[in-house]
């Protein structure tokens, strides 16, 4: 199917982070052809579709735990390690598949309705929650966790992504919304055979690898008394010689920076959930100074507690400004380029993230008929993407495409029933409460 796209205001989030004024997408077989002013567009006979507002790409989720929209507010109030231990895990253990399915399906829902098109995914049930992702319409980067607790053999959890990517290849469903990763869930949960083979598979493979890095400043003193750190931990033992994404990396040294840079390592940075447990604030200007990827994540629904990435992008800039004690370390095009071209760049996407001919057609539109744009668009264009990131926020999104497929029309998701699936979700939360 062959499509235009108009609007008054079109962001591409190229590396200027550009303001495109009076602009056209062009879509063909779920994938853009052309972004740019509509003076200078191709010759268009198929359908032409006029948005009212600003258009731009589908946010990047790039760390989240989406199916715990079924915990959410448990242990709001306990810092990681305990929330952990005495809350989530043992509430976990009483997940079913279908548990998993469902709220995994009420945060695809959540995200499609903040802009929101893709996030990388790490839980249990992996197959449950790609079915959810091919329900809802969205997209999504998919790992179920490799771990070393009691009763679960971290071996056979290699193998089971394995042979799904064997199978399956390691993207498929309808304009390739499903990719499978590998989900290591640090360094502090495995020992250092198990992070080898994972990455000796995954490097095997091309996939990318989803792994939790100094989140909490107490939680891996094994691994940096033997090691230094956990980033050299994970260098010794291969790991980063693949696609590697690591989440939080709140507690990092000038020398763990450098080394991935060196190694084209991601970071998922997730200021609301390091926030709210109390974890740290990730050094973040550091990070892009140095040159290494960095996309925004929510984390958890359960550690946040939300899915709104226009929350973190705020975050982001403020607790960057506030730690560095400087009003520029983060502006607002830096902010609007990390929940977009930054998060699919640190997952290793070049398909994502940003309206170019030949990405995906993930794209978001978002309704100026709002407090936040009462200047009207044709203010300068610094102000504009100031007042997009600082003043509007999820609750202007209006519609959103992936690969070219509209699947949300006036705020509401097309292809699912929300409240079916909120009533879904509480069934399960009640009784897992009980």
């Amino acid at each position: 199917m062959s499509r235009r796209f108009s609007a008054p205001i079109i962001l591409p989030c190229d590396t200027a982070c550009s303001v495109i004024r009076d602009g056209v997408v062009d879509v063909r077989d779920g994938r853009i052809t052309y972004c740019g002013p509509a003076a200078d567009a191709p010759q268009w006979d198929a359908l032409v579709t006029e948005l009212p507002g600003i258009l731009l790409p589908g946010l990047v989720n790039t760390h989240a735990h989406s199916p715990m929209t079924l915990l959410r507010g448990m242990g709001g109030d306990l810092p990681l390690l305990r929330w952990l231990n005495e809350i989530i895990w043992p509430a976990e253990v009483r997940l079913r598949p279908e548990d998993v399915r469902a709220g995994m399906l009420l945060g695809s829902l959540e995200m499609l309705r903040g802009g929101v098109t893709t996030s990388a995914e790490m839980y249990f049930h992996a197959e449950e929650m790609a079915d959810a992702v091919l329900t809802s319409g969205a997209r999504a980067v998919l790992g179920g966790p490799i771990m070393g607790l009691p009763g679960l053999d971290w071996r056979s959890m290699i193998a089971t992504t394995e042979r799904w990517i064997d199978t399956d290849g390691l993207r498929f469903g309808p304009g390739e919304r499903i990719e499978l990763s590998y989900a290591p869930h640090s360094a502090y949960m495995l020992p250092p055979e198990a992070l080898r083979l994972t990455g000796e598979s995954a490097a095997a493979r091309g996939a990318l690898v989803q792994i939790h890095v100094a989140e909490a400043a107490d939680e891996d003193g094994e691994q940096r008394a033997e090691y230094g750190s956990v980033p050299r931990l994970l260098d010794q033992v291969g790991l980063l010689d693949g696609r590697v994404i690591a989440a939080h990396a709140v507690h990092l040294s000038d020398e763990d920076i450098a080394l991935f840079a060196a190694r084209g390592v991601g970071v998922a940075h997730c200021p609301g959930s390091n926030a709210k447990l109390a974890s740290g604030i990730a050094r973040l200007a550091e990070l892009r100074a140095a040159s290494v990827p960095v996309g925004l994540g929510t984390d958890g629904p359960a550690s946040n507690d939300d899915l709104d990435l226009w929350a973190e992008m705020q975050l982001s800039a403020l607790l960057a400004r506030l730690s560095t004690k400087d009003a520029t370390a983060v502006r607002a095009p830096d902010a609007l380029l990390l929940a977009t071209r930054g998060g699919a760049a640190a997952l290793g996407r070049d398909d994502l993230g940003a309206l170019e001919p030949g990405r995906w057609a993930d794209f978001v539109h978002v309704d100026a008929d709002d407090p936040a744009f009462a200047a009207g668009l044709d203010v300068p264009d610094e102000q504009l993407l100031a007042n997009l990131v600082w003043a509007a926020g999820s609750r202007c999104v209006a519609d959103v495409w992936v690969a070219g497929e509209r699947v949300v029309a006036g705020g509401e998701p097309v292809r699912v029933d929300r409240a079916k699936v909120q009533a879904e979700v509480r069934e399960a939360a009640t009784r897992l409460r009980a």
